[in-house]
């Protein structure tokens, strides 16, 4: 069954309605996240599985000043949602206006009214409303004053504490992929469309579709090997550079720039979801482009041995 997104909560058609619906930002979409929507699924098994998230991040619209923080763009949380079984995403604009919503009128206008939901789910922490004055105790009276079926899903945790998107970010600020790898479920990626860079790569031998981070964490910066899904399906294995390029002077911009092995074409405007496993080596500065073109022919051995013997494309 092919799966829906809704980004008008005010319009949603008939056949969207009745659905049962886990509510949070689902930033990542990680091990907590699966549990939480495992755990609803089995409560209501009978249901259309659902998801209702805000976009953009609420952090985002309070705290524009912060450095970017996201793990996964709408485009990418929509697709990690899919493979967990989401059939349809409710992505709610999470606007001025909206933030000043009361937490009753959320509960009686958005997913009453507006979504017809019958059944939602969340953690035991999820706040909601103007100032986040709805908690699940309110959730909870609402819901069932409304017939609205309410399934509160304690924190999946390990030896370490609760499923965290903020442990997750931590975990790549600090270059340990893999490990974040773990907790999502999958590979972290950085989603993208291609851009024209200054051809600096191909001049070096080795040709680079250059990303913007956008609105993305900023992992550790260094050389990773990485694995590419390009918008036709197919993966190919490469080897990635996140930074400043401090070599050639290159300012104060950080950016994503990926080579992919043994691929021979234009991809300039291509949207590429890029995928971590393994920081090679963190950035450095070389003394010249010919120590810099004999580092990034290590790193691209390095990146296949690694690739191949992972199996990681």
């Amino acid at each position: 069954m092919k799966a829906h997104l809704y980004t008008d909560w005010r319009d949603i058609p008939d056949a969207a309605r009745g659905t049962v619906a886990a509510l949070g930002n689902f930033d990542g979409v990680h091990l907590g996240h699966a549990h939480l929507l495992r755990t609803l699924q089995a409560a209501r098994p009978e249901g259309e599985l659902a998801v209702v998230t805000f976009e953009p991040h609420p952090r985002e619209l309070f705290r524009p000043q912060d450095p970017p923080f996201r793990l996964t763009l709408p485009d990418e949380r929509f697709s990690a949602l899919v493979a967990l079984g989401v059939r349809r995403v409710f992505q709610i604009p999470f606007t001025p206006e909206f933030s000043a919503m009361s937490a009753e009128e959320f509960v009686t206008g958005v997913l009453h009214a507006g979504l017809g939901v019958q059944h939602v789910a969340c953690g035991a922490d999820f706040a909601f409303g103007h100032r986040r004055r709805g908690d699940v105790a309110f959730l909870a009276q609402e819901a069932h004053d409304l017939g609205i079926g309410l399934t509160v899903v304690p924190a999946l945790c390990d030896t370490a504490g609760p499923y965290s998107s903020t442990r997750i970010r931590r975990l790549l600020q600090e270059g340990y992929p893999e490990r974040a790898a773990e907790e999502l479920g999958r590979a972290w990626s950085i989603r993208g469309v291609v851009e024209h860079g200054d051809k600096r790569g191909r001049l070096l031998g080795f040709p680079t579709a250059n990303i913007a981070l956008g609105r993305h964490l900023e992992p550790a910066r260094g050389v990773y090997a990485v694995s590419v899904r390009m918008g036709d399906g197919r993966v190919c294995p490469g080897v990635a550079n996140i930074g400043r390029r401090p070599t050639i002077n290159d300012g104060q911009v950080s950016r994503l720039e990926v080579h992919l092995l043994d691929f021979d074409g234009d991809l300039y405007g291509q949207t590429l979801s890029v995928a971590l496993h393994t920081l090679l080596r963190e950035e450095r500065r070389f003394d010249g482009l010919d120590a810099l073109r004999a580092q990034i022919a290590r790193d691209t051995q390095a990146a296949r041995d690694y690739l191949l013997a992972t199996g990681g494309a």
